[in-house]
């Protein structure tokens, strides 16, 4: 593999600048004409515009799973990007963002873009502010002179602007579409908080185990049912849907089970609207033992900052559970009952219980670093395991879905992982 680093802005190693539109962008739902470069969005403008959360806006401008794609013989490749780094106040430094370069499929470079805008969060009040800062180079030299498809994948944790794109050899954009559209939505763990690199994200993983084209949804603290969240799914074409439920939830204390219901049956609803016969996935979390049985909120746990390390616990009252506070092992009993009850007349409808990814016996081996999000490993075991339970032969993805189709008899057939 051929591993860069990226510099400062320099003299360029590369002679052709080609326009960076939209035909070279996959996986993103919008694109924004800013003063400092192409912004690509996760979350369409008119969602956007319906709430105005600082924390749903910098993970939705963060793209996960968004891609430059191009064929070309070029031995050479600039990106010249403007990143904005998130830093936490009293956390640990957080890694620079990581650019993944895959020719033909394999990854055959990575690079960080250092520099860039700082944005500065107070964990303790929400309180945010931006220090501007320049822009980089990523640069990956040494590719094979052959014709060939290149993917840049972006830093899945870092908003990125793309400025210029230049290479060595004209480039020509590969149109999406060639292999089924999967769409999914979920928390920071599908978006891929604590992945190595943005094409090793589980769900990236995933996709490129199953043959899949990914968008991810994967909003980081953003999971919480919002309508227009549900919307642009159901404007988004695709061929497979699934959506992670749960964590989110349950972190931010939003809802009791009265509310959980009827707003899981609304989100279904409204993605039917547009996609009435593709294959729909309900995922429920993965094991997290903190909130197995406690309800949230969770809060973060300064206590081993000292030794480079930010965890975060439970502060809801177990007790409160029969007042209908969520767990996440209330939210998978509903979503089973929820996902069973609509099968008798959606039988392209599954379930899949999360901790089938991600267990007890994975938590005794790969526990949890922050006692919220899977590490690296974890996100790799992830990965394979979803391609293997659902893009396989026999999972809701898989070729002989069709056939097992026409066999399904009512709402027992609900695929459980």
């Amino acid at each position: 593999m051929n591993d860069q680093h990226a510099s400062s802005p320099g003299p360029p190693t590369t002679s052709l600048t080609t326009p960076i539109t939209a035909e070279f962008l996959h996986g993103a739902l919008d694109l924004e004409h800013t003063a400092q470069g192409l912004l690509p969005h996760r979350l369409p403008a008119r969602a956007r515009a319906q709430y105005a959360d600082g924390q749903l806006a910098m993970a939705e401008a963060q793209p996960s799973g968004v891609r430059l794609v191009f064929r070309t013989r070029a031995t050479a490749v600039e990106l010249d990007t403007l990143p904005t780094k998130t830093v936490y106040q009293g956390a640990p430094p957080r890694p620079d963002g990581v650019y993944d370069l895959l020719v033909d499929g394999r990854l055959a470079g990575r690079a960080g873009a250092q520099g860039g805008n700082v944005l500065n969060v107070d964990l303790a009040t929400g309180s945010t502010e931006t220090r501007p800062g320049p822009g980089a180079t990523v640069r990956f030299t040494g590719l094979p002179g052959r014709a060939k498809e290149v993917e840049i994948w972006l830093p899945h944790n870092e908003i990125t602007r793309l400025v210029a794109l230049r290479t060595d050899a004209p480039v020509e954009p590969v149109p999406p579409g060639r292999r089924p559209v999967w769409l999914h939505h979920g928390s920071s763990i599908s978006q891929g908080s604590d992945a190595e690199s943005p094409s090793t994200t589980w769900p990236a993983l995933a996709a490129s185990l199953g043959g899949a084209e990914l968008i991810n949804l994967g909003l980081g603290g953003g999971a919480l049912l919002d309508p227009f969240t549900a919307r642009a799914l159901r404007d988004t074409r695709a061929d497979l849907i699934s959506m992670k439920i749960g964590i989110n939830l349950v972190n931010a204390d939003l809802m009791r089970l009265r509310a959980f219901t009827p707003a899981v049956h609304g989100f279904l609803d409204t993605v039917r609207e547009g996609h009435p016969t593709t294959p729909l996935l309900v995922v429920s979390p993965i094991l997290c033992p903190v909130h197995e049985d406690t309800p949230g909120p969770t809060v973060p746990d300064f206590s081993d900052l000292g030794n480079g390390r930010l965890r975060f616990h439970a502060a809801g009252n177990a007790a409160k559970r029969p007042a209908g506070k969520l767990t996440l092992n209330v939210i998978r009993t509903e979503l089973a009952r929820i996902v069973k009850q609509r099968a008798a007349d959606d039988p392209e409808l599954y379930y899949l219980d999360g901790r089938a990814l991600y267990g007890e016996a994975d938590f005794a081996e790969l526990p949890l670093p922050d006692q919220l999000h899977p590490d690296a490993a974890a996100h790799h075991r992830m990965g394979e395991r979803f391609a293997q339970l659902v893009f396989g032969p026999d999972g809701p993805f898989g070729k002989d879905r069709p056939l097992r189709r026409q066999a399904r008899q009512g709402p027992a057939a609900t695929f459980e992982g």
